[in-house]
């Protein structure tokens, strides 16, 4: 596969970029070799700027439910555009998304509108924060909230690719506050509760996290962390940038049966636009300026183009369940096909999947937290990610992400991706 104009494009934009990048898990350095640029993408399929094709299981991150450029999407878009790009002034269309999202999920009572995820568990632990009158919270290791100085004490995919647990010009009274426990084990929640009583403002959590690979939660481990919140007074904060409207339309909240304090959204409510939200009950939200005194603000949040769009996508996601269903069995044949392929090619591995989230280990253990996560053999990934990408298959490029399946995916695709993984495990075992 020719990928010399993606290779004289990298070489440009590091004249520029750091890194040549705009994000670090593009930049490869997980799995070797130079990021591919993309041109444009059209349901399923990606293509670079040499003209290849890819079967995508990034999804943008997640947001491409229904696949790139859904034309329901693409053509709001165009209309919204049209009136401009931007009025910094309210507009219908916020108004609308707030409260399709408010009706749909029963525990939040009032949202606002942020730019990213990033914003969002920002502006969500600074409300806890405010709403508690306490300083502390608690964070898993593994899980990734954005970069916001608060949050990276080891922060899951991007902090492990780059080898830092956390990153300099965090100050360490920003870290002091920030308390970390180990996902999958209540007991190392309570002891560091124990160790701060009546100093803990807030939990928050990737309910299902994506950023250490899929991992699912243990019974009793997120229940528990419910009734840890209710008996301490904290909040309890779900993440639900990756998960919010991905794993069914009430995202892990209803996959789980567990209901958050405050949850936290990002690009899909903006069908892959720059986008995200945070929201809860009313008494909490109420907290927030103007009416409150907790200051959150943001010239451009509210887009009138990204809150369209994701109006668009959440509607039709909305009034079309069984998207989900599909997701679900597409996945499912997946992991069936994987198996067997795996098995004989004799190498340790684990698979974890839920709904349209899967993500591949080479390891003998059971992945449940970060640390088992670590012990894949990055080796085996590396080979396994370039085999599948010279065979026209577009996997996340680090072994600590999951991967995120489109509803465009056919019959075909899944063929041809286990075609492909066939012949990389036997060129990885020859």
């Amino acid at each position: 596969m020719e990928t010399q104009k993606s290779k004289e494009l990298f070489i440009e934009a590091s004249k520029y970029i750091p890194g040549g990048v705009n994000s670090p898990v593009r930049a490869f350095k997980s799995v070797g070799g130079d990021p591919i640029f993309m041109d444009h993408a059209h349901g399923t399929y990606l293509f670079d700027a040499d003209g290849n094709r890819y079967i995508d299981y990034i999804a943008s991150w997640g947001p491409m439910i229904m696949g790139h450029a859904y034309e329901p999407v693409i053509e709001a878009v165009r209309e919204a555009a049209s009136r401009s790009t931007s009025f910094g002034a309210p507009t219908d269309m916020e108004i609308k998304l707030a409260k399709l999202i408010v009706d749909a999920i029963p525990n939040i009572e009032r949202i606002r509108m942020v730019n990213s995820g990033t914003e969002a568990t920002m502006s969500a632990v600074r409300l806890a924060r405010g709403y508690t009158k306490r300083d502390k919270f608690i964070k898993f290791a593994g899980n990734y909230h954005g970069h916001g100085d608060s949050f990276l004490i080891k922060g899951g995919s991007g902090m492990v690719t780059l080898g830092h647990p956390s990153s300099p010009g965090v100050t360490k009274g920003t870290a002091k506050d920030t308390l970390l426990a180990e996902y999958n084990d209540l007991e190392s929640v309570k002891e560091v509760v124990a160790a701060n009583k009546n100093e803990i403002a807030a939990i928050i959590i990737e309910p299902i996290p994506g950023n250490m690979g899929c991992i699912l939660p243990e019974p009793g481990f997120l229940e528990g962390l419910r009734q840890i919140c209710n008996e301490e007074g904290a909040l309890l904060i779900f993440d639900e940038v990756m998960t919010g409207f991905r794993l069914g339309f009430g995202g892990a909240q209803e996959v789980t049966g567990v209901q958050a304090d405050l949850v936290t959204y990002g690009k899909v409510i903006g069908a892959g636009l720059p986008v995200g939200a945070y929201g809860g009950r009313a008494d909490i939200m109420e907290y927030v300026a103007p009416n409150g005194p907790v200051y959150q603000a943001g010239t451009l949040s509210g887009n009138p183009i990204a809150m369209t769009a994701g109006y668009t996508l959440l509607k039709h996601l909305r009034d079309h369940p069984a998207v989900y269903d599909k997701l679900a069995k597409t996945c499912e044949a997946i992991e069936n096909g994987l198996h067997p392929l795996l098995k004989e090619s004799g190498l340790d591995y684990q698979i974890n999947r839920i709904g349209s989230m899967i993500s591949l280990h080479f390891s003998a253990e059971k992945i449940r937290d970060f640390e088992s996560a670590k012990s894949g053999d990055n080796a085996h990934f590396k080979a396994f990610f370039h085999g599948m990408l010279k065979r026209g298959v577009y996997l996340p490029p680090s072994a600590y992400e999951s991967w995120f399946l489109n509803a465009a995916l056919n019959d075909n695709d899944i063929k041809q991706t286990l075609q492909a993984a066939k012949e990389t495990l036997a060129e990885m075992t020859a």
